[in-house]
């Protein structure tokens, strides 16, 4: 995230001037691609941190709280710091907000996995912004910069929207990866179910910018089709897939109940669907 950040921020005419880490190595390689380049430090060396305008803490959640500690020995003129965890909020800042910073939190609902892909996928993304009005204030024009969106939500409401956002990216992930793993059952290698599974995943995606996904559902729970639930729950069991079948009854239930509303006409086979999946969970 870090790391995506600074070379985007530094394509929109943000100066980049310090990189902290505990990677010199590869923190130096991101600072080499930034112009003018940037000093790297170490964390340890956060006394040599001279105060910027704004500071962006892009540690895994469960470092913020440390970071900011250690920030706040440092801080000897107001700035503006900002952290980028989704469950987050801004209070976990207050060391900072004690030295008179502004704080808050920006969350870019993108997958990042690597800085230079990550960078590139910023724009047309949606941020969740929260924290001090001044703080917000700077969130906004940076999203506006990097030509995103922005949204706002309660603080108190940071981490079930973090949640939400973990079922839309990585639980997604982990489903493609079981959806891969049911293929190789088949005699199908993981590359080439991959390759086998992806216009799939990416034709519902498709079909979810046009429609809400209770119309974008297809397949055996959208039309309540008990038999064919049947016929897959069989060969689960023959290939010993118990908690993958769970899952996958599990959420089949949840896409009963999404068309139940919609598709009146398939009440009655929807009961008796959930009554098979009930009896095999």
């Amino acid at each position: 995230m870090g790391g995506a950040l600074a070379l985007a921020l530094s394509k929109v005419g943000y100066t980049v001037e310090t990189l902290v880490t505990n990677d010199v190595s590869k923190t130096s390689a991101i600072a080499d691609r930034i112009l003018p380049t940037p000093r790297v430090i170490l964390f340890k060396e956060l006394q040599k941190l001279a105060t910027p305008d704004l500071i962006f803490i892009t540690t895994q959640d469960d470092n913020v709280a440390k970071v900011a500690i250690e920030l706040a020995k440092y801080i000897n003129s107001e700035c503006t710091v900002l952290h980028t965890s989704g469950s987050l909020s801004s209070e976990i800042l207050s060391p900072l907000k004690e030295k008179s910073c502004y704080v808050g939190s920006l969350h870019p609902l993108v997958a990042i996995s690597e800085p230079q892909m990550g960078m590139e996928n910023f724009k047309n993304a949606f941020f969740c912004l929260e924290g001090d009005k001044e703080a917000v204030d700077i969130c906004k024009s940076i999203v506006t910069n990097l030509q995103g969106h922005s949204f706002f939500i309660p603080t108190s409401s940071k981490p079930l929207y973090h949640a939400s956002a973990v079922m839309t990216a990585g639980h997604l992930v982990t489903l493609f990866q079981i959806a891969i793993r049911m293929l190789g059952e088949c005699g199908i290698p993981s590359d080439q179910a991959q390759k086998i599974l992806l216009p799939l995943a990416k034709s519902v995606f498709s079909n979810l910018e046009e429609q809400s996904p209770t119309e974008a559902l297809t397949g055996t729970f959208a039309r309540a089709d008990t038999e064919t639930l049947r016929k897959h729950l069989s060969l689960m069991n023959e290939h010993a897939l118990d908690n993958i079948k769970e899952l996958y009854l599990k959420i089949g239930l949840l896409s009963l109940d999404m068309i139940q509303s919609r598709k009146p006409d398939l009440r009655e086979k929807i009961e008796r669907m959930k009554a098979e999946i009930l009896r095999n969970l």
